[in-house]
């Protein structure tokens, strides 16, 4: 079962998506929060498996919250949900840890699968919308100029793997296409991802367009 806390300070859209995710028989909503102080106690308090937060709310913002969760020891992967999807507020949450984000809109099914894979640690990379905002992200802060310090920071075989990631492939497709087996890549990004100081393999992204990595 994954357990989900969902933060979002309107109660009506924090309902609906309980009863939405609820009717999931692998997920269970165990938690509500209506600002981002609470939902950092709540997910300290309630130990969830996932945590979608919202960003915009007049009580504390879920920027500095989703900071504060993807930081932690034991840190909780963060999904934010927004209602649009160049919203300048996702940049910074998705710089703060983030796995990756979600229209209030998208469909149940998709919104379940989400979850799903945040809770396995794969973060929400291959969503074409969330490449956009990644892309557009980078481009606005940095241009993307190739990283002379990411021949000597990564191995080839590290940098093959992040290409494939900021393609949108998943683990399993990832080993096919470099004829590995899934854990080893997940041993890669593991080991990427402490090189690099990166909090979620979002950031593995963002940093794969901001030294022009990807495309």
């Amino acid at each position: 079962m994954i357990r989900v806390l969902v933060v979002d300070d309107q109660i009506v859209i924090r309902r609906g998506l309980t009863v939405l995710l609820d009717d999931f028989p692998d997920i269970e909503v165990i938690g509500e929060a209506s600002s981002g102080p609470a939902a950092v106690a709540a997910a300290r308090a309630l130990e969830p498996d996932v945590v979608l937060m919202d960003i915009r709310m007049p009580e504390g913002d879920g920027i500095a919250a989703t900071r504060t969760i993807s930081a932690a020891d034991d840190p909780v992967p963060v999904i934010v949900i927004t209602t649009f999807d160049l919203d300048e507020y996702v940049f910074g949450a998705l710089e703060a840890g983030a796995v990756g984000f979600l229209l209030k809109n998208t469909e149940p099914d998709d919104f379940a699968d989400a979850v799903r894979a945040a809770a396995r640690g794969e973060g929400l990379v291959s969503p074409a919308v969330t490449r956009r905002v990644i892309a557009e992200f980078s481009r606005r802060r940095r241009p993307l100029v190739p990283s002379d310090a990411a021949a000597t920071t990564l191995t080839a075989r590290e940098l093959d793997i992040v290409r494939a990631l900021s393609q949108g492939h998943t683990n399993a497709q990832i080993a096919d296409q470099l004829h590995l087996e899934p854990g080893t890549v997940k041993a890669h990004l593991s080991r990427v991802m402490s090189k690099l100081g990166a909090q979620s393999r979002v950031q593995l992204v963002i940093w794969a367009f901001r030294n022009g990595i990807a495309s």
